[in-house]
């Protein structure tokens, strides 16, 4: 039996608070800004430490990067939080890029959104005759936004690999528009993302017949 249940941050006894660091007394994370700049000014903090930020060590070396242009370098770019491509490698993998609907909601407004999902049918699944209606395909678009998509979530295999790609698309501010206009590889997973047309809001069936 293998318990994930996440990690501490062992916060409480390196002498923070000497300097007057804040930590959040629940969890011993660090808040920072938007610059990983903590209440002290002089003082930083990257990775998993971060309160509310994504436990990915491709993030942290991200971060940490940034962070040095920024102080030595005379760079004024920032880490983003929210554009990051990550999988979860469970049998099934589920990949995702950007906004969670349930955030985006949050953050935009649902009337502001644009939901489009399906259901589909891997290839190599058909011979063994697997469940055609088990992988899973969605985009969140932004309609105050010419459509642009801020989120993408996928189940289904090679979902990690489907996503690193699309997640630089994402960083290029793709929209719906442009997806459609995308020639799709068949038959892959990934093109999913080039025809789908059915919205979340329109109530339609999403289920597959076919490859």
């Amino acid at each position: 039996v293998l318990l994930a249940i996440g990690r501490d941050a062992c916060t409480r006894n390196i002498g923070l608070q000497t300097i007057g660091v804040k930590i959040n007394e629940k969890n011993g994370k660090v808040p920072v800004n938007d610059e990983e700049q903590t209440n002290v000014p002089y003082v930083y903090a990257i990775g998993d430490i971060l309160d509310g930020k994504l436990e990915l060590t491709p993030v942290a070396i991200q971060a940490g990067r940034l962070l040095a242009q920024r102080l030595y370098g005379g760079s004024s770019r920032k880490c983003d939080y929210i554009n990051v491509p990550t999988t979860v490698f469970t049998p099934l993998e589920y990949g995702s890029c950007g906004y969670p609907e349930e955030k985006a909601i949050d953050v935009y407004g649902k009337q502001n959104l644009e939901v489009y999902h399906t259901l589909f049918w891997p290839l190599e699944w058909t011979v063994p005759g697997r469940d055609n209606n088990t992988c899973y395909a969605k985009i969140i678009c932004n309609k105050q936004d010419n459509n642009r998509v801020i989120g993408l979530h996928v189940l289904g295999p090679n979902a990690g690999e489907v996503t690193q790609g699309f997640a630089a698309a994402i960083k290029c501010g793709i929209t719906k528009e442009l997806l459609d206009e995308t020639i799709g590889i068949h038959p892959t997973c990934a093109e999913v993302f080039t025809t789908m047309d059915i919205t979340k809001s329109s109530g339609q069936d999403i289920t597959q017949k076919g490859c």
